[in-house]
């Protein structure tokens, strides 16, 4: 991370946990201003290892309720997904939604909002995409050039360092909420038409963990409710899941959606992630590697490491250095506690 160490010391230190979405949107807008003036600041953060889509957690300043539930409208019709994953395979993934050429749904209603330009950045690095971060001027501000351009993504490494040590700063094993699994059903305008007791729970949890307002709570539900009828009718695309983090809700939580019929209806599954749900998130927060992640699932089984050492063709020294880096990484006191926090 060369010449980022100040900014990823300075974004660690407004990364709270406790704090709300809005609150801590606001200091890292603060943090983020000196290196890219702005008027308002989006960050969204996605699993790498679940693709391109709906996002795990977020933090807003700036964008109102009214412009972020207009937002959810759009973005939740996956609008922004395949321009999101092209955008992450350019060389430089910025891009600045200019003023002079509102092409899009989206260009256009940041127009009536007031919005000159929004500057995006993809957030990436070897294991995928991490997210988005958006920052806007107003219609009267000066445009982003193409210093600002370089300047922000010289932001992406030290922000998804920080992001990911905001993640993993709490106990590897939370003792979790003891709730139960909680359902919904998403209309197919993106509306909740149903609720279970339990997901009215988890959704309170939810709001009360992080301050998430309404809009963007629903935001998320509409979102997956996209994805669960774009799988079912083309099975290559992105599974709809994403797996929060215990810092959001208090525990490793798994949210799945699938069609309830031809309608539009979508069930959406809240739940404590385990087993085969967490694995591939727990792996990318705590950067484990390919070959540290076929051990953790070999161990998930009861695998001795001698047994793990012939199944992978390895020697059980290579295999005791592989566990010891995963203690590392993670912070496990050992095998014991590192299968409590992925099957508890």
């Amino acid at each position: 991370m060369p010449g980022g160490e100040r900014l990823y010391r300075d974004l660690r230190e407004v990364l709270v946990p406790g704090a709300g979405v809005e609150d801590t949107g606001a200091a890292l807008s603060g943090v983020i201003a000196p290196v890219v003036a702005h008027d308002a600041l989006r960050l969204v953060v996605m699993n790498p290892s679940l693709g391109v889509g709906a996002t795990a957690l977020g933090f807003w300043h700036g964008y109102g309720p009214d412009l972020g539930h207009e937002l959810m409208t759009i973005a939740a019709r996956g609008a922004n997904y395949p321009q999101l994953a092209r955008l992450a395979r350019q060389s430089v993934p910025v891009l600045v939604a200019d003023r002079r050429f509102r092409a899009s749904a989206y260009d256009r209603l940041l127009a009536r909002y007031g919005v000159g330009e929004e500057l995006c950045l993809v957030l990436r690095d070897g294991r995928g995409v991490w997210g988005l971060l958006g920052l806007l001027r107003a219609d009267d501000g000066r445009p982003f050039d193409i210093d600002d351009r370089h300047r922000i993504a010289d932001v992406g490494p030290p922000l998804i360092a920080a992001v990911r040590g905001y993640v993993t700063t709490g106990p590897i094993a939370p003792p979790g909420l003891g709730l139960p699994p909680g359902m919904l059903v998403v209309d197919a305008e993106g509306k909740v038409a149903a609720m279970t007791p339990q997901a009215r729970q988890r959704q309170a949890m939810m709001a009360q963990q992080q301050g998430a307002p309404d809009w963007l709570i629903e935001y998320c539900y509409a979102s997956l409710s996209f994805e669960a009828r774009e799988h079912a009718r083309d099975p290559r695309r992105r599974y709809a899941r994403v797996c929060t983090p215990s810092i959001v809700h208090g525990e490793w939580t798994a949210i799945e959606a699938q069609p309830l019929g031809d309608d539009g209806d979508v069930a959406i599954i809240i739940q404590r992630a385990t087993g085969e749900l967490l694995v591939p998130a727990f792996c990318d927060w705590y950067g484990i590697t390919t070959r540290e992640q076929q051990v953790v699932r070999h161990l998930q089984d009861g695998t001795a490491p001698k047994q793990i050492a012939r199944l992978l063709d390895l020697s059980v020294h290579t295999v005791n250095d592989h566990l010891r880096a995963i203690f590392r990484k993670t912070g496990a006191g050992g095998r014991d506690e590192l299968m409590a926090a992925l099957t508890a």
